[in-house]
């Protein structure tokens, strides 16, 4: 087993804007000080286009967003190695059984492979994980 947590896109999104940052988001930036987390490959992308929105809809400056990619480059978050093809039917499987996005699968099939519990937002996701054996991030 691994120790630290898989990190959804929807935890990070809320660092950034303050009106969706709550008390559980800051706990899990805090718990960085002794954990690190993990990331499928597409969460970079994730991110880029939460930034991308954020900036068209004028929630935030391009200065905001560098400041916060900034800061989720400060932050132990390490990228998922494994191929992607690898995890492709066990992804599949999960979003099927658990009517969930491919995107959000992705999250869910790393949190199982590497035995950490998930932190996120996103109430189906969470649903799911707890379906499926994974728990949630608790942090503290």
């Amino acid at each position: 087993m691994t120790s630290g947590f898989v990190l959804d896109g929807s935890v990070a999104a809320a660092w950034c804007f303050a009106d969706e940052a709550g008390e559980y988001t800051r706990g899990v930036l805090a718990a960085f000080r002794n954990a690190r987390a993990y990331v499928p490959e597409l969460w970079g992308l994730e991110i880029a286009n939460v930034l991308l929105v954020g900036e068209r809809r004028g929630r935030i400056s391009r200065q905001e967003a560098d400041r916060f990619l900034a800061l989720i480059r400060s932050l132990p978050i390490l990228v998922d190695q494994h191929p992607c093809m690898d995890a492709l039917e066990r992804v599949l499987g999960l979003a099927r059984d658990y009517s969930l996005s491919a995107y959000d699968a992705a999250y869910l099939e790393l949190a199982h492979r590497l035995g950490v519990p998930l932190a996120t937002l996103d109430a189906r996701l969470a649903s799911a994980a707890q379906d499926s054996g994974v728990s949630r991030y608790e942090p503290g």
